[in-house]
């Protein structure tokens, strides 16, 4: 009885803190119309979409409850909305499978899935998917797949063994080209990172979540996915967003992208327009 109490606590925990927040601390703008609109009217927005991106920013706890709230409401009014995210990489899907069905701790969890530092951010969401009974996709490539290619190149992934491979995308990767990779450089600073094939590391990122979320698309094609990466991977519907395009091009994809306000209450619309279906505004 006790464990269920807690469960439930933590499952409300993520509600309890938006109604704090609700006032003054986001606002979410559909931008076709530039209109503000509420968490409700943006989840009823989603009945004929197949992929929710919610681009975020790692740092920002504002946007943490909101994934949180959203999900949650995305999983009451479509019950088996599946929850999808940078954060775990493909080989520690059955650690994340042995955690959903309470077989494991949390703490073995939290180390054999090697969840990132700052997993108490995300824990609202899996301790949701975990209340609700409903799937969670680790969809980012492992670390060591990452550095392979960071110093050899997309090329050094076909070294690997067969029994890797199956952690991976199909090869070979395709590497994006034209505004995303001025996009990537001007994040840089302009540099390209000499002989470090850092450009091409982003696309194994993108490539793997998309492709994991395609596969799961395929054997799943009635459940929605909330899928929850860094805002760049999903920016102006690029990255892992336009790798989706390509492995599934029958989805239909909206995005989010949530970031702290700088200036004003509203989004720089000369500038930010491309960006996503949404904006949420968050201020700190």
């Amino acid at each position: 009885m006790k464990k269920k109490l807690l469960l439930f606590a933590w499952v409300l925990i993520p509600t309890a803190l938006f109604a704090q927040n609700n006032d003054h601390s986001y606002q979410i703008f559909e931008t076709k119309t530039r209109k503000t609109i509420s968490v409700e009217e943006l989840v009823k927005n989603m009945k004929k979409v197949d992929v929710l991106f919610f681009g975020e920013e790692h740092n920002d706890s504002i946007g943490h409850v909101l994934e949180a709230q959203i999900f949650s409401q995305m999983s009451q009014t479509y019950p088996g909305t599946t929850l999808s995210l940078e954060m775990f990489p493909t080989d520690v899907q059955p650690v994340l499978n042995e955690y959903l069905a309470h077989v494991i701790s949390e703490k073995n969890f939290i180390k054999e899935a090697r969840a990132w530092n700052n997993y108490k951010d995300y824990r609202p969401l899996i301790e949701l998917a975990k209340a609700n009974k409903t799937d969670v996709i680790g969809a980012n490539a492992a670390t060591r797949y990452s550095n392979a290619v960071t110093f050899s190149g997309l090329n050094k992934l076909n070294d690997f063994p067969v029994t890797s491979k199956e952690f991976l995308p199909p090869l070979p990767i395709d590497t994006a080209t034209g505004r995303y990779y001025d996009k990537f450089i001007e994040t840089l600073g302009g540099h390209d990172m000499g002989g470090m094939k850092i450009f091409q590391t982003q696309n194994l990122w993108d490539a793997s979540m998309a492709w994991s979320i395609a596969k799961y698309n395929k054997l799943n094609p009635k459940k929605k996915i909330f899928q929850v990466n860094g805002r760049f991977h999903s920016d102006e519907k690029l990255g892992t967003f336009a790798q989706l395009r390509k492995y599934a091009p029958k989805l239909n994809l909206v995005n989010i992208s949530c970031f702290a306000a700088k200036d004003g209450t509203e989004p720089d619309w000369t500038k930010q327009a491309e960006l996503a279906d949404y904006i949420i505004l968050t201020v700190k």
